[in-house]
């Protein structure tokens, strides 16, 4: 991995936000390097305001170590560490609260704000690509293609995502399941119980985090499932436990994460399962055919132009 300083007034070609920072730097860490990261993460305006002595202080760490911290992290020196910090913490204010920020501010036009919000997930595409590293993407595929079961847990503002997976791998996987439904955490916990070594988790949690998918996740890993995790970072819930983590970035102004760039990654990985399974194009046509009664022909077109209504 590449440990290249980064200068104040260097032009980067990759994400620089402290997130996707610490993912592509976490390789590389020590042990109290890590500890730092994590402190960052969880205490981003303590970690801003503090001086290299009092960072290193809270983190049981010397000066020393928390400026070689900000170094693996690509900054040139501390106070550029703390610069960054502090501009992160004003990103990452809640949705309300950047809202109503805007709102105070000068009068934006609704076009204006639709292109601000194509623009950030421009940006999001790109850091995410970024970030996604080949091994874990490989790991990724393997686990899915190998696994006897997948079950797929999203809630909240999640669970329309696990659902869109599970509709992408239905035709190319024996057996996929998305957790997110009707019978809510209870169910889901009840078809977790026989989880075993050869069944895959693949928990779907962004800020802010939903804390049932957490718990339902780290209880199939202590039952002896892999867990592959779509999330946010190395400091998220999942990561801890997670045999393989997926980090992407969503940043989105007046919402929590932005669910398009989540949505193509799972299409990006549907497809790659597509690609791997040697009988997948037989079975993509067969749920084709099985699907044809229910898809407008031309001939629908037709009548709908002349009246509106099918007949």
């Amino acid at each position: 991995m590449s440990r290249k300083i980064l200068g104040k007034n260097e032009n980067r070609q990759e994400d620089s936000s402290i997130q996707s920072r610490i993912a592509r730097a976490l390789p590389g860490l020590t042990a109290a390097q890590i500890k730092m990261a994590e402190f960052t993460q969880a205490q981003m305006l303590r970690s801003a305001t503090m001086s290299i002595e009092e960072f290193a202080k809270a983190n049981e760490a010397s000066s020393a170590t928390a400026n070689r911290f900000a170094r693996a992290l690509g900054f040139d020196k501390y106070s550029s560490f703390r610069a960054c910090l502090m501009h992160e913490f004003e990103k990452s204010m809640s949705p309300v609260d950047r809202l109503r920020q805007a709102q105070a501010g000068s009068q934006l036009s609704n076009h204006k704000i639709i292109l601000s919000a194509l623009d950030m997930d421009i940006e999001n595409l790109q850091a995410t690509r970024q970030m996604l590293a080949s091994t874990e993407c490989e790991l990724a595929i393997d686990a899915i293609t190998n696994a006897n079961r997948i079950f797929i847990i999203g809630m909240g503002t999640s669970a329309h995502l696990a659902g869109q997976f599970e509709y992408g791998l239905n035709p190319y996987c024996r057996n996929v399941q998305s957790l997110a439904n009707h019978a809510g955490s209870v169910g889901a916990a009840r078809r977790l119980h026989d989880v075993t070594q050869q069944d895959l988790v693949i928990a779907i949690m962004f800020p802010q985090y939903v804390r049932d998918t957490a718990l339902l996740a780290h209880f199939a890993h202590k039952l002896g499932a892999k867990v592959l995790a779509l999330t946010d970072g190395p400091t998220s819930p999942l990561a801890s436990f997670a045999d393989i983590s997926l980090y992407l970035k969503t940043h989105r102004q007046f919402a929590s994460s932005s669910d398009a760039i989540v949505l193509s990654t799972i299409q990006g990985l549907c497809g790659a399962v597509a690609y791997r399974q040697p009988d997948s194009a037989n079975a993509a046509a067969s749920m084709t055919s099985a699907t044809r009664p229910w898809l407008l022909t031309s001939d629908d077109h037709h009548q709908f132009n002349r009246s509106g209504t099918k007949p």
